[in-house]
């Protein structure tokens, strides 16, 4: 693994769309960030709202992200990221997951 974040973990503002949604309806953005990497969106989102558990399942959600986009890091990071500014940390998995290059234009073509 040798890849880096697309988009810094203060890069929110580079897709609006998904800054807004994780700002008024944060457990929305994680629950989808969690189904892209195989878990189930219900249940994180619902877990996602219970405190405490809400950094742990981050964590967990955050590392699978790592893992699927072989981006380097550990659950230190992870937990960290999401204990001082979950925002942050979904919208940056959220613009990872969407393919979003730096700036947060996407690279996919549709």
């Amino acid at each position: 693994m040798s890849a880096e974040w697309k988009n810094g973990l203060c890069g929110c503002f580079g897709n609006p769309g998904i800054c807004l949604i994780t700002f008024f309806v944060p457990c929305y953005q994680f629950g989808k960030n969690a189904e892209a990497v195989g878990e189930n969106c219900g249940v994180c989102c619902l877990v996602y709202m219970i405190p405490v558990l809400n950094i742990l399942a981050g964590t967990k959600v955050r590392g699978s992200v790592r893992e699927q986009k072989g981006i380097e890091g550990g659950v230190v990071g992870d937990f960290l990221a999401h204990l001082c500014c979950a925002p942050c940390a979904i919208v940056q998995e959220a613009q990872e997951l969407a393919g979003a290059g730096e700036g947060g234009q996407s690279m996919a073509r549709e």
